[in-house]
């Protein structure tokens, strides 16, 4: 029975430290346009938003939510990468299986790139100097030379990618949906190194990384957090977070972990130790809220979401028209 007891007992501790905390959603960023969304980012160059959205990515003052333009033609767009080394920016085009290369700072588009099916998350790998795309229809990694605007790779992966993240000194972790596991990729060979199973996590999604605590975080969709440590996958924790999440992110000056749950709550988390998290609020924010990026200079966190009418004879429910938006949450 103690065993049972105790994590009842620290977990209503925690949950009445979050009903106190004052994070809130602090302003509201109306977004022309009805497609689907999925993943935000803010430029390192410009700090502006970059909103993957139906055939476009909106681009948006971080600070006003005023438009500053748009990158178009990337038709089921997931994401969008900056190569600052490069000068360049890069989205994943979903339903083209294209990558859309633009300039950094004119977001002039300069190219487009194949690579494999259903191009999702994708990032720049710095140890590397790479772009990578998470390809869930081909289950596999397009790895991307931004100098020459060439795939140079293609990481055969056996399952699903969802996202991933770099510890910058040749590792690139990957979280597969479909196994419930993290690949360990060499960013040096392109070869799959390893994989982790996930313990209670099952079909994880969002992925953030700490560097300096090597310390890893996987959004899982059964309403769990798993945190693991980055050099041999052991389970140092597991978080309750709320249902539907697609996204982590990782503050590093705040030590602060938020987890975007599209019940319509966000997670936040404290990083006591390497090892102790505390749960610190439980944000109300919006239903369909499940992706999110955090703003390193502001430590706002922004999450794109929109309304959804009736679901219809086929069972789905289309996004309400004039309802897209981005959401600020702040302390």
């Amino acid at each position: 029975m103690k065993k049972l007891l105790l994590p009842v007992l620290l977990f209503t501790v925690l949950s009445t430290s979050a009903q106190t905390s004052s994070w809130h959603v602090s302003a509201t960023y109306p977004v022309k346009g009805d497609g689907k969304w999925d993943y935000i980012a803010v430029s390192p160059v410009t700090q502006q938003l970059y909103v993957a959205h139906g055939t476009e990515v909106n681009i948006l003052d971080k600070a006003t939510g005023s438009e500053a333009g748009i990158i178009p033609h990337t038709t089921g767009v997931h994401g969008t990468a900056f190569a600052v080394p490069f000068g360049k920016g890069f989205t994943s085009n979903g339903k083209l299986n294209t990558v859309t290369v633009f300039d950094l700072r004119t977001n002039q588009v300069q190219g487009e790139i194949p690579v494999g099916g259903n191009p999702d998350a994708i990032l720049f790998e710095p140890f590397s100097d790479k772009v990578i795309t998470c390809n869930g229809a081909s289950k596999d990694l397009s790895i991307i030379n931004p100098n020459t605007l060439k795939v140079v790779a293609t990481v055969p992966l056996q399952a699903r990618p969802e996202t991933a993240v770099s510890d910058g000194k040749g590792h690139l972790f990957v979280n597969l949906e479909d196994k419930s596991r993290i690949a360990v990729v060499s960013t040096t060979t392109f070869k799959v190194e390893k994989e982790w199973p996930l313990g209670k996590g099952e079909a994880p999604t969002g992925l953030a990384i700490d560097t300096v605590h090597h310390r890893l975080f996987a959004g899982c969709d059964n309403q769990v957090m798993i945190v693991l440590d980055e050099h041999d996958g052991r389970i140092v924790a597991t978080l309750p977070i709320g249902d539907g999440c697609d996204g982590v992110a990782f503050d590093a000056a705040e030590q602060t972990i938020f987890a975007a749950n599209g019940e319509g709550n966000l997670s936040v988390y404290h990083q006591e130790t390497a090892d102790q998290y505390k749960l610190v609020a439980r944000v109300p924010t919006a239903k369909g809220a499940k992706t999110l990026t955090v703003d390193p200079l502001t430590h706002t966190v922004f999450l794109p979401v929109a309304d959804r009418q009736a679901a219809g004879a086929d069972g789905k429910a289309a996004i309400a028209p004039g309802t897209f938006r981005i959401l600020a949450v702040s302390k």
